[in-house]
C-alpha cells in the first residue's frame, strides 16, 4: 500500500522544483532502418509515422485487429547528418517481446533491418523545471519527443523532450560516465517511485499499470496523444475509428480521490455495481491519497465510489 516518506516528499520536490534523475536503462529498445522503415512502422501502430520528421517524434500504441492494445511505444526520427536514419523505439520492458514479434512477423517484404537495443543503450530521464539547463538542451524545441544529437562528457548522446524534462539516450557504457556528469551539473538522484507519484498526479496513464490488452485507446484518453485519424491503414483501425466516430466508450481514465491509501486492484462500486477497480494508487504530497483507474461511464466525474476495504473515492477528471 502506498506511504510517503520523508525521503520520498523530498525526492518529489527535487522533481517538481529542480532536477531529479532517473535510470530508466532497462526500459525496452529497438531500431528500425532501411528506406521503408516509416511506412512500415505506419502500418502497425495507431500514429503518424510517415509525417514525422528529422528531430521529431510521437507516442503510439500497437494493437490486435480488435484494437485492444498489445502496448505502447515512444518513436523517434533520427536523421542525423554522416549516420544512417532510423526510427528509435522505446517501450515498457514488459511489452517489449511483444513489439519485437511485431516488427520482425510484419517487416517480411519491406526494406526494414531490426537492431536490438536494450541492453546497448542506456537512458537517463531528467525530471524537472531544471532539466534542460542540467543537460545542455537549452535550445531543444520545447514540442514533447523533439531531440538532438549532442554530447555529454565528451561522451555522444540523444536528448529527448519529455513531458517532465529531458530523456538522455547514450551507448550502455558511457552511462556511468554521464550520469556523474550530470550529478555535478546539478541534477540529484531520484527514484522511479518518487517519478511515479508526478506522473499520477499528471494522469498519464502506464501500461501495465493502468492499460492492459483489455484496453481501446479511447478508453484512456489517449486518442490525441497516440492515433492519428488521417493517416492510412493500421492493425486495429476498424474498432478504434468505429469507437471513434459512431460510438461511446464503457470506461473512461478517471482520477480517484481516495478517503485513505488503498491497495492497488481494490474493486470500485457505485451501489451494488462494480464499476471498476484502482490501478496507480499513491500518496501525493500535494493531493493526498489518489489514484488512476478505468472506470465505466456510469460513475461521472463528482461521484463518490466505495473502494473495497472501507475507503470511499471522488470520480474526477483528469488531471489532478
Amino acid at each position: 500500500m502506498a506511504t510517503l516518506t520523508d525521503d520520498l516528499a523530498s525526492e518529489y520536490r527535487t522533481l517538481t522544483d529542480a532536477c531529479g534523475l532517473i535510470d530508466r536503462s532497462e526500459r525496452g529498445k529497438l531500431a528500425l532502418t532501411g528506406a521503408e522503415r516509416k511506412s512500415f512502422l505506419a502500418g502497425q501502430v495507431t500514429n503518424d509515422i510517415e509525417g514525422l520528421a528529422a528531430g521529431s517524434g510521437c507516442y503510439a500504441a500497437f494493437l490486435t485487429h480488435k484494437g485492444k492494445m498489445l502496448g505502447d511505444l515512444r518513436v523517434l526520427a533520427a536523421e542525423d547528418p554522416g549516420t544512417e536514419a532510423e526510427l528509435l523505439l522505446d517501450t515498457e520492458r514488459a511489452t517489449l517481446q511483444a513489439l519485437f514479434d511485431m516488427v520482425r512477423r510484419f517487416k517480411i517484404g519491406y526494406d526494414v533491418e531490426l537492431h536490438k537495443r536494450t541492453v546497448q543503450r542506456g537512458l537517463l530521464s531528467l525530471v524537472g523545471p531544471g532539466a534542460r539547463a542540467v543537460a545542455g538542451a537549452e535550445d531543444l524545441a520545447p514540442d514533447e519527443y523533439a531531440h538532438r544529437a549532442g554530447v555529454i562528457a565528451g561522451h555522444p548522446v540523444r536528448l529527448i523532450a519529455t513531458d517532465v524534462g529531458v530523456d538522455v539516450l547514450c551507448a550502455a557504457d558511457d552511462t556511468d560516465a554521464v550520469r556523474e556528469a550530470l550529478l555535478a551539473a546539478g541534477a540529484a538522484p531520484a527514484s522511479e517511485e518518487a517519478a511515479e507519484i508526478l506522473r499520477v498526479e499528471r494522469g498519464r496513464p502506464r501500461y501495465g499499470h493502468d492499460l492492459d490488452d483489455a484496453t481501446i485507446p479511447q478508453e484512456a484518453g489517449l486518442n490525441e496523444r497516440a492515433v492519428s485519424f488521417t493517416k492510412g491503414c493500421y492493425v486495429g483501425q476498424e474498432t478504434v475509428a468505429r469507437l471513434f466516430y459512431r460510438g461511446k466508450p464503457n470506461r473512461h481514465l478517471r482520477g480517484l480521490k481516495l478517503s485513505e491509501p488503498t491497495a492497488v486492484g481494490a474493486e470500485l462500486r457505485l451501489g451494488e455495481r462494480v464499476v471498476g477497480r484502482l490501478a496507480s494508487s499513491i500518496v501525493s504530497p500535494v493531493h493526498g491519497p489518489i489514484a488512476l483507474g478505468l472506470v465505466r461511464r456510469e460513475a461521472a466525474p463528482g461521484d463518490t465510489v466505495a473502494v473495497d476495504g472501507g475507503a470511499s473515492a471522488v470520480v474526477v477528471e483528469l488531471p489532478f
